[in-house]
């Protein structure tokens, strides 16, 4: 029983690469920059904290959004704090409901940071400057070192049988 309750206590870490996107001919011109997230998981609070450089124009805002699957745009749930500028900080904290810690565990959490630049949105989705998915975090390969073994998604993320 204790044991139990000591492994529900500790918190759980998670990892968000910042890139553009979406990228394409209209968007290529005014979305730029990259950045990392980090977020910390206390029972049902969320902490989120990252940098971010390189951007075409000031940051206006910051949110976490909830997506149906990784890669796939989705709706806002959480504000965050950005630094309004072409290199800055993110943060926020906030208490996740059930169904977003579920959401979070499968990699359907994502970070989005705008710009002024950045076009409005898509009819099907936001046009965010800079997107990461909040996935456990795990090993990476170093920049120019090919991947080793499968990579990690956690709805693809099946134990040895």
């Amino acid at each position: 029983m204790s044991l139990l309750c000591a492994q529900s206590a500790i918190a759980a870490d998670y990892r968000a690469d910042l890139g553009p996107m979406p990228l394409d001919d209209e968007t290529k011109a005014v979305i730029a920059g990259r950045g990392e997230a980090t977020a910390t998981v206390a029972g049902d609070r969320l902490t989120v904290s990252g940098r971010f450089h390189g951007l075409p124009s000031s940051a206006t805002v910051a949110h976490i959004l909830l997506s149906p699957a990784i890669g796939v745009p989705g709706t806002k749930i959480l504000s965050l704090t950005v630094t309004t500028a072409t290199d800055g900080d993110v943060s926020g904290s906030a208490r996740l409901s059930s169904a977003q810690m579920q959401a979070l565990k499968g990699g359907r959490l994502y970070v989005q940071i705008d710009s002024e630049k950045a076009p409005p949105g898509y009819s099907w989705g936001p046009k965010g400057t800079l997107w990461g998915w909040l996935l456990p975090d795990h090993p990476r390969a170093e920049q120019g070192v090919p991947q080793q073994g499968p990579w990690f998604l956690p709805q693809t993320a099946v134990t040895a049988r």
